[in-house]
């Protein structure tokens, strides 16, 4: 048997996760992508070995092999067949020097001191080069006119017209994998991953850490965890629509949304003491519950916001000034959105009906599902449509549990010590889409490696893509449009 198989949330024993050699591992996951299933990580570890793990969406499963780097350093590379790995390639390249032959776009990724090959710097990375009578190059960034982080975007243009958008990263490297090694609960660490990603992230460590201490908290914390969750998700979709309303000059839309994202990160505060989730969720549960007055003073709030939300986006959705720059524009069709791996809402908007809550259910969303969403259009309308549908839908979950809340407590139950020589991956829907973090073990049970993937990772490739046949001024409403995470790709 070449694949272990598991669950989201599960730790799998490291003897049970089968070792092939490197061209074997590479024909087996070109095999089950053939069969629509997803690679959702594929990285190097220091115990001299590649894992790869897979998804199959339809029965939740998920799949677990791997192949000894000291085998073999080179293979076929998969990329050309499956766009959505190049990324995966390109950081196994980066850091162990590990050669998919054949690939198209063998680049730096995010330039770590610790890279396989420290001659490749961002001073000598070699972008496309593009000829013709009229083609030239606009350049953006890395520091930008405004509170952004560092990201290079490189333009070739004819005109006003973009051919082609290459996004170099890798400015905001810090590290953060390396400080997880050896060390438990360290869900301040898990918080700073990604700043508007707090919720998702921590969530996802304290999924793993959960599942290899083997501890099930109360009902009632994962409750509030889920609570938490889809606050995040609609506290910043409400931002974004905020966002892309000043982009196209609807400066009503930008203070109602503005206003009205306010309302629901106070919520978060009222909570935790933080509008943005911190200290909320740790290993083994929560540290604050949500007392009667609070739930009572939250569903009024919410009430009130998803009330606005509707009316305001009802308005500026048929307004034919907002409309004439959201449709058609930064169009990503439904099999591009496949072949590069878009998830979360960018993916939904192009038609590709992935969630993590209702494909790999996990916490509370195993006992209350969601119903996922989808639009077909791909361009900046569905984007932003598909965030208006997941407002609302958060904002009733959130009521739902909120008036149906466990009465079991929210006492943190203590992980003793966690699993020896184990895998455990954890995957989490937020706002931005399927997050993801691993952890394996050695023989004492101390972390050896852990594993993030932001969903920027794969959808960075998307706005590329989305800027493709638009015109130069365009590219901030896409950009806007996707608001993908610059620190969350540059771990």
């Amino acid at each position: 048997m070449s694949w272990a198989v598991g669950k989201n949330g599960k730790t799998v024993a490291l003897r049970d996760i089968p070792e092939l050699s490197l061209p074997h591992l590479r024909d087996e996951i070109a095999a089950h992508c053939d069969m629509e299933t997803r690679v959702i990580l594929f990285f190097g570890a220091p115990d001299d070995k590649i894992y790869a793990v897979l998804a199959e969406d339809n029965n939740s499963r998920l799949l677990a092999s791997s192949a000894r780097i000291s085998n073999d350093k080179e293979y076929v590379s998969l990329t050309k067949e499956f766009p959505a790995l190049h990324v995966f390639e390109r950081e196994l390249y980066e850091d162990f020097g590990i050669v998919p032959e054949g690939h198209p776009w063998l680049k730096g990724i995010r330039y770590p001191f610790y890279r396989h090959h420290p001659e490749k710097t961002m001073e000598t990375y070699p972008f496309f080069k593009m000829e013709g009578e009229e083609v030239h190059e606009v350049a953006v960034g890395p520091i930008h006119a405004g509170v952004i982080e560092p990201g290079h975007f490189r333009f070739m243009c004819q005109g006003e017209n973009v051919y082609h958008l290459e996004i170099q990263l890798g400015y905001q490297h810090r590290g953060v994998e390396r400080l997880f090694k050896g060390k438990r609960f360290q869900e301040p660490l898990a918080e700073s991953i990604a700043g508007d990603s707090v919720i998702a992230h921590v969530s996802a460590y304290t999924n793993v850490m959960e599942s290899l201490g083997g501890v099930e908290p109360a009902r009632r914390a994962y409750s509030i965890r889920a609570i938490a969750l889809e606050m995040e998700r609609a506290g910043i979709h409400i931002g974004d629509l905020g966002a892309l309303a000043n982009d196209v000059a609807y400066l009503l839309g930008n203070a109602v949304y503005g206003a009205t994202r306010t309302l629901v990160i106070n919520s978060l505060l009222l909570i935790c003491g933080s509008r943005f989730g911190r200290g909320l969720i740790r290993v083994g549960g929560v540290v604050f519950d949500i007392e009667p007055d609070k739930i009572r003073e939250i569903k009024k709030t919410l009430e009130k916001v998803s009330h606005d939300v509707i009316l305001m986006s009802e308005t500026m959705f048929s307004t034919p000034s907002v409309l004439s720059r959201f449709e058609q524009t930064g169009v990503v069709d439904t099999e591009t959105a496949r072949q590069i791996g878009l998830v979360g809402p960018a993916g939904r908007a192009s038609g590709l009906p992935l969630d993590v809550r209702s494909d790999h259910p996990f916490g509370m969303y195993r006992y209350s599902p969601i119903h996922k969403m989808t639009m077909t259009g791909g361009d900046v309308f569905a984007r932003a449509y598909i965030r208006y549908i997941e407002i609302t839908h958060s904002i009733d979950y959130v009521l739902e549990q909120l008036e149906n809340l466990p009465s079991d407590g929210i006492a943190l139950k203590p992980v003793q010590k966690l699993a020896p020589e184990s895998l455990a991956v954890s995957m989490v829907e937020g706002w931005r889409g399927e997050t993801v973090h691993a952890a394996i073990t050695d023989k004492d049970g101390n972390i050896v490696t852990y594993k993030i993937k932001d969903p920027s990772f794969h959808n960075w490739f998307g706005l590329a893509q989305a800027v493709r046949g638009n015109g130069i001024s365009d590219f901030p409403l896409c950009n806007k449009s996707f608001n993908l995470s610059y620190c969350g790709n540059d771990l």
